[in-house]
């Protein structure tokens, strides 16, 4: 393997540390199956890999796009659900990240984030609304 083929090994490897647990959840969630959900992860790395300008900012949503791609589904609200994610304030963000990007329960989500379950419920509650409305909004 050449010099540039290592540092676009080693750019995969690190998109796939911060970013595969949620490609996975949202793969998984557009199959309604875990190992297929792995296979069309898997996929859209090997195309990141052949074609690292696919990793141009934003990388999340470019991700999300090449998997749902893959599936097959048509353009979705996720992306725009995915771009309204940024106006919630941060402990919204991540309470959604933790529940359904990595497919924790609440007490799980809890102890990842150091707050109580009620916490974890309140701030899940609130965000979905938030979320709502800024789709609806459009």
């Amino acid at each position: 393997m050449n010099r540039r083929g290592r540092a676009d090994e080693v750019l995969v490897r690190r998109v796939f540390e911060e970013h595969g647990a949620a490609l996975l959840a949202y793969a998984s969630r557009l199959t309604g199956d875990r190992a297929r959900g792995e296979a069309v992860t898997r996929e859209a790395l090997v195309a990141a890999w052949r074609d690292p300008s696919l990793l141009d900012a934003p990388v999340r949503t470019r991700l999300f796009a090449i998997v749902r791609d893959l599936v097959g589904a048509g353009p979705a609200p996720d992306i725009a659900l995915l771009g309204a994610m940024e106006t919630l304030a941060p402990e919204e963000r991540d309470v959604l990240r933790a529940l359904y990007f990595q497919g924790r329960d609440v007490t799980e989500a809890a102890e990842s984030l150091g707050v109580p379950a009620g916490a974890v419920k309140s701030r899940s509650y609130h965000a979905l609304r938030r979320l709502r409305e800024a789709v609806a909004a459009g």
